[in-house]
């Protein structure tokens, strides 16, 4: 096995990378694309299919090319999820845009199906929220005539990112959706991790479209790259990727991932989970028919509001500066920023929230304000940890990720918000290493995710709280009336 290689597809909201990893979890090649970005009205969010689907075999051969296709024992996928895919069956086409997580456009079909809201919830273990992909099929069938006149004709196909991706890279033999995403769309009973007929029928979407859902690991489809034939074995979405990446396999571990928005998952075992503090329930992962599961709470802006700061505001030139400008203050000299930018996701499910930038004064700096929107983000944190533990999950500890956690300021942060230890891994890249970790699984090379985890997961370092708690307290009242403003 030391010659093999794990060849991983990760198709994320900004870029769709591919990353290949030896089976002891070294970064062995990567390569990457960014994928634009569409706004087409306040709100909305959409992205090119056939633009992923192109750059995602591009990344793909580049990659085998670098290492060598023999070395490459399998592939694992991991994607952005909710994200909906629209394309025509008989010719492989897609019909109109992805809708992408992020977009806000059917939270008026949300709002008119509120009263189904705790049945829903009892079904499906999430709330009714623009989110997730349902809503998405609806306007769609709704507002978009090539989608609507597929969908009467039986030529229409829907899935998230996974589904297109290896519908395409499996020739159109495969029209499947791992268990973890199937959980994200608002149509699959969470116990039995099958399309729930009442739900299709509540949302109007056509049941022929949907794919069939699979396991995270195994034989699930075969694909060619760079010439050679290469089995499919391992498939889940970003943030359940990444817990398994993060080694969170027993129930009670928790992670968060830090990327666009932030995404925290707590194993919850091996029964559905209830929530009665709006966090979601959803699928871990399903290997050999059985599911495990997780709750989780989804912070629509982390990364995102650094980007703001640089794009839209010119405050900063590189997210990089941040951590500088962070120390370079005592404090945030009374600025909070609840960057609602999207919305606000959990534990408060506002789709119309608006971000707000309070307690600003003459002595403000820019540096005030880069404090404070690394400070929200310790902040939006511990909203869901303190949900979690009412809901009876409490946390020992949380092991971070995803592209903010090099910066070191902000995992201090982190715990000193928390009052908990924050463990980074040494590949930072979890959410891609869990994808690994399944095709492992899935190809063989490993008889279980333990046995993966203990091959390729490690911490690189931890950080502890600082501050007593006290002063956690008094932090956490400051946000806690900021929030309050945003929602009145």
């Amino acid at each position: 096995m030391t010659d093999t290689l794990l060849l991983v597809l990760d198709a994320g909201t900004t870029s769709t990378r591919a990353i290949a990893f030896s089976p002891a979890g070294a970064f062995v090649a990567s390569a990457a694309r960014p994928i634009t970005q569409h706004y087409p009205a306040s709100g909305w969010v959409e992205h090119d299919a056939d633009e992923i689907l192109t750059l995602s075999r591009a990344v793909l051969e580049e990659v085998a090319a670098q290492v060598g296709p023999a070395r490459i024992a399998a592939i694992g996928i991991t994607n952005q999820r909710e994200t909906i895919c629209f394309w025509d069956r008989t010719t492989g086409e897609p019909l109109a845009r992805a809708i992408v997580w992020q977009d806000r456009r059917t939270a008026d079909i949300c709002a008119a199906l509120k009263p189904h809201e705790p049945s829903v919830q009892a079904r499906t273990g999430l709330l009714l929220d623009p989110y997730f992909s349902a809503t998405k099929i609806r306007w769609a069938l709704d507002n978009w005539p090539t989608v609507a006149g597929a969908a009467r004709t039986g030529r229409l196909a829907v899935g998230t990112v996974e589904s297109w991706l290896v519908w395409h890279l499996s020739g159109g033999k495969a029209h499947i959706s791992d268990a973890t995403n199937a959980s994200r769309t608002l149509l699959m009973d969470l116990a039995a991790c099958q399309w729930d007929p009442d739900l299709i029928e509540l949302f109007g979407v056509p049941a022929g479209a949907l794919p069939a859902i699979t396991d995270c690991a195994g034989m699930l489809a075969m694909t060619t790259v760079a010439g050679r034939s290469i089995p499919i074995t391992g498939m889940a979405g970003d943030q359940q990727a990444a817990a398994i990446g993060q080694g969170c396999l027993a129930a009670g571990a928790l992670k968060a991932t830090y990327g666009t928005g932030c995404f925290l998952l707590a194993h919850a075992g091996a029964v559905p989970p209830v929530s009665r503090n709006r966090l979601l329930a959803t699928v871990a992962w399903r290997l050999d028919g059985t599911p495990a599961y997780a709750l989780e709470g989804a912070i629509f802006v982390a990364g995102a509001a650094v980007q703001w700061l640089r794009d839209g505001l010119g405050l900063i030139a590189d997210s990089a500066e941040t951590e500088a400008m962070a120390q370079s203050v005592p404090d945030n000299g009374g600025v909070q920023f609840v960057p609602a930018l999207a919305g606000l996701g959990a534990p408060h499910w506002a789709p119309e929230a608006r971000g707000l930038i309070c307690g600003l004064s003459g002595g403000t700096t820019r540096a005030h304000i880069v404090r404070a929107t690394l400070e929200a983000q310790g902040q939006q944190t511990a909203d869901l940890v303190d949900a979690l533990a009412a809901d009876g999950v409490p946390a020992a500890r949380l092991r971070v990720d995803g592209g903010m956690v090099a910066n070191n300021w902000l995992c201090q942060d982190l715990a000193d918000s928390l009052g908990l230890a924050v463990e980074r891994p040494r590949v930072i890249e979890t959410t891609a290493l869990g994808a690994a970790m399944l095709a492992g699984v899935g190809a063989g090379l490993f008889a279980d995710l333990n046995a993966a985890a203990a091959a390729m997961a490690g911490v690189d370092r931890s950080f502890h709280p600082a501050i007593d708690a006290a002063a956690r307290a008094g932090r956490r009242a400051q946000w806690q009336a900021a929030v309050r403003k945003v929602l009145a």
